[in-house]
């Protein structure tokens, strides 16, 4: 009977820890006493998050909400979709990030806060009990109703970033809170600006990121964890379908629409699109495998980039094998060799390289034999090009360079004539994925504080769409990530969806 009883204490135990976690958040809870209790749930199908809650307000010397969160230490990065239900009672009613210092009424914290009536604006409560503030020169206001609303901590620093859907983050408040702990509450957050009014709201691709340092050294402290996503280029739902403390990039998606091929620990993986078990491909002897592998147009071939020893003095090199898996065949004899594309005939491929004893990257093309190696740009010292691919019907091949000073979108012809510039804006712009309708072009923007020749892991980067043929980008994506995230094509068969590996740190 002992035993018995404590089986069963031990289950309602586990019962009520697995009820308390929401979606990747472990605690929701009403703050201040609102008149009304509120409540969150969380939809696994979508990753959606709705909450509601009402409260008097978030102001004064006290606050009455609902609040979704966990503890977190050190920096971090808060990225959502806001939307409200409803037109609403109150203009001021307000959702958006928080980061508090407990779950006292009137604890230090700051909000990214988005209002009924589309004001935006960062505000804060510098001491415990003290009055809240509001720079209320630095607001403005979205679109009514949906907006993408960004909190990040940085040391004692908090910013807020906003965005309109399809334009990139904009800063709308700085604020230093000397006074908030090293581990603070941080979390979703709504307030009905009235105590006999519940108003609700949906929160969609909330991500909680942990960033390093610009002198994080990976090979040293270890890997960030991953996230494999999908992505809805027309709508922006994010889906997270794998996770792993830990590295993997660059996914491909699978001419049937079914899987998709990432590399890992120097080995190419498979996994359903919906999620599930990976499956080891079988790649033969080439066991160093890179982030640059891209499947032929006729969904017959795999070509992969793998590093080698000894001949030529070693390095990454060019390979063929069949989609299914066997020993793959050499390409290139010549290193340091990085595979992008194939030619829709599914006889040619083109990569960037080093020819010659020198230090520039220049672009390639050549026969799945490698005895037809031919040059298509012809670089001077301090300009550079990657992320070349062919668009389906083959009239061009697509890739990123810096002639123009900065990393700029550019096509050409099959044979390295007529260069067209497609992109002209501050972004440091990588990897033009074209989709296979041949209508748009996807591809990764760094910040301009970034080396234009560079590519780095763990920045805020930003997805973006354009026509093939040229046009405004928008973007479609705010993350943490970079090198890996997309430095392969990889757009669903049906031209609708991309896949994509955002990073973070180990939440606490």
């Amino acid at each position: 009977m002992k035993s018995s009883f404590i089986l069963i204490l031990c289950m309602l135990t586990f019962s009520t820890f697995a009820q308390n976690s929401i979606g990747i958040f472990k605690s929701n809870k009403d703050i201040g006493s609102p008149k009304a209790a509120g409540s969150a749930s969380y939809d696994e199908s979508t990753q959606t998050y709705t909450i509601s809650g009402s409260g008097y307000n978030i102001w004064f010397e006290r606050d009455e909400f609902n609040y979704l969160f966990n503890k977190l230490k050190g920096d971090f990065i808060l990225t959502a979709n806001f939307a409200f239900e409803g037109t609403g009672t109150d203009p001021h009613r307000k959702i958006g990030w928080m980061v508090r210092a407990s779950e006292e009424a009137n604890a230090v914290h700051a909000s990214a806060v988005l209002h009924g009536d589309g004001l935006t604006v960062l505000q804060w409560r510098v001491l415990r009990g003290a009055f809240m503030r509001d720079p209320e020169d630095e607001i403005f206001a979205p679109k009514p109703n949906y907006s993408i609303l960004q909190l990040e901590r940085s040391g004692k620093t908090i910013i807020f970033r906003a965005a309109h859907p399809g334009e990139p983050l904009q800063i709308i408040g700085r604020q230093e809170m000397k006074e908030l702990p090293e581990e603070v509450l941080a979390g979703l957050f709504i307030c009905s600006h009235n105590p006999d009014v519940v108003e609700k709201a949906n929160i969609w691709n909330v991500r909680i990121d942990q960033p390093v340092a610009d002198s994080y050294n990976p090979d040293k402290e270890g890997y960030l964890g991953c996230r494999m996503e999908i992505l809805n280029v027309f709508d922006g739902n994010r889906k997270v379908i794998y996770e792993k403390n830990g590295r993997f990039e660059a996914p491909n998606w699978m001419p049937d629409g079914k899987k998709l091929l990432f590399n890992m620990d120097g080995s190419i993986y498979k996994i359903p699109v919906e999620g599930g078990e990976i499956e080891r491909l079988n790649t033969g002897s080439a066991t160093r495998n890179n982030n640059d592998h891209v499947i032929s147009f006729d969904g017959k071939m795999l070509g992969i980039s793998s590093h080698r020893q000894g001949l030529n003095g070693g390095g990454s090199s060019v390979y063929v094998l069949p989609i299914e898996g066997g020993e793959p065949q050499l390409v290139t004899k010549d290193t340091p060799s990085y595979l992008h594309g194939w030619a829709p005939n599914n006889k040619e491929v083109v990569y960037v390289a080093q020819r010659n004893g020198s230090n520039i990257y220049n672009i390639y093309k050549n026969s799945l034999k490698g005895d037809k190696e031919v040059a298509l740009t012809d670089n001077k010292k301090g300009e550079h090009v990657d992320g070349c691919e062919y668009s389906p019907d083959g009239k061009y091949i697509y890739y990123n360079g810096s002639q123009s000073g900065t990393m700029q979108l550019w096509r050409m012809k099959p044979d390295g004539s007529e260069k067209e510039q497609l992109t002209f804006d501050e972004y440091n712009n990588w990897f033009p994925h074209i989709s296979p309708d041949g209508k748009w072009i996807a591809f990764i923007s760094f910040e301009e504080n970034i080396q234009f020749n560079s590519h780095p892991s763990y920045k805020r980067v930003m997805l973006r769409l354009m026509p093939a043929s040229g046009g405004a980008p928008k973007v479609i994506a705010y993350l943490y990530g970079g090198q890996g995230t997309i430095n392969v094509p990889s757009w669903s068969p049906d031209s609708k969806s991309i896949s994509f590996v955002s990073n973070s740190g180990k939440n606490n």
